[in-house]
């Protein structure tokens, strides 16, 4: 276990780094020039010339990305070129609200799943199991296919503009921890529902290939009801493939996070980003990108660590 520890620590170490490699590149390569963003058209060459120098854009990429990179791993993700300001203050309410919403929405997504791919997996043949075949799949379907931008407008009309269950108005923390939660459960409804949908079909059809297998058959003999062969042995191997299917979706969870920010106006990474794109502020971008890579990185790597914990079977070499 401990080489395979460290191999996979080794390849999230190597990964994090060519992200920060093309996350710098490709925003130094780019067309446009921040300068025009911060000193104006009307800047004079020895302005520029200034800013350019200060900002070390002057010298050649290779040297401007270690040096980034020395002073990334230190804590300190450079100078705002918009702001004028570290970007580590500037990112870090906006990361907290982020990462509050992407957390929200994942429980979501466990909480709604779960019961939903047990209870859709436990029942017999008959029509009511046809039924609930039927039910799944639809909504699955339209769920799946329904932009989580689009879930994200649905669900701010129908219960902040017709329900008046919230007012559409981002509520910090500041204001209360009840009022926060309050409006983030709808962002993060927004987010978690495409998701849930996916793993419900997910765990659903993990868990009826697993009802099929020889050992359930010999947990029947034993006297074992189907709800005891689900929860006893079934559940366990079939959460597998479910456990590395979240973890491949906290990508898809960050990103669907910043895009939903902007539905319902929340100050987190997603404004600063999209603003810091078109400024050319590309300290800003770069440590967004990497701080998104990082927490997708990392998470994939907890579960392929949880997922050999509960199958032993599988190679940990």
């Amino acid at each position: 276990m401990g080489k395979a520890l460290l191999k996979r620590l080794a390849l999230l170490i190597g990964t994090l780094l060519l992200v920060s490699v093309l996350a710098f590149i490709a925003f130094s390569v780019i067309p446009g020039d921040p300068t025009a963003s911060v000193l104006g058209i009307e800047a004079t060459d020895e302005q520029v010339a200034a800013f350019r120098a200060r900002q070390g854009l002057d010298l050649p990429v290779w040297q401007r990305y270690w040096a980034w990179l020395t002073a990334f791993v230190r804590g300190d993700f450079g100078q705002s070129f918009k702001f004028d300001m570290p970007v580590r203050a500037l990112l870090a309410t906006r990361a907290q609200v982020t990462l509050v919403l992407a957390a929200a929405a994942f429980v979501l997504i466990v909480a709604i799943s779960l019961p939903l791919g047990l209870l859709a997996a436990r029942r017999g043949g008959g029509v009511l199991d046809k039924a609930l075949d039927w039910l799944v799949t639809v909504t699955t379907q339209i769920t799946m296919s329904v932009p989580n931008f689009v879930l994200g407008i649905g669900l701010m009309y129908l219960f902040a503009l017709v329900l008046h269950w919230f007012e559409p108005e981002f509520v910090p923390l500041e204001d209360g921890l009840w009022p926060h939660l309050r409006f983030m459960v709808f962002p993060a409804l927004a987010v978690a529902l495409p998701k849930s949908a996916m793993t419900v079909k997910l765990l659903r059809g993990s868990i009826l290939g697993e009802l099929g297998q020889d050992y359930i058959r010999t947990a029947y003999s034993k006297g074992n009801s189907r709800g005891s062969a689900l929860r006893r042995h079934v559940l366990r191997n079939a959460m597998i493939p479910v456990v590395t299917f979240l973890a491949m979706a906290i990508g898809d969870i960050m990103a669907g996070s910043i895009v939903v920010e902007q539905v319902f106006g929340i100050p987190g990474l997603g404004r600063i980003l999209i603003s810091s794109i078109g400024n050319r502020d590309y300290p800003v971008v770069q440590a967004v990108v990497v701080m998104v890579a990082s927490v997708v990185v990392g998470c994939n790597f907890l579960a392929d660590l949880l997922y050999r914990v509960m199958d032993p079977r599988i190679e940990r070499t």
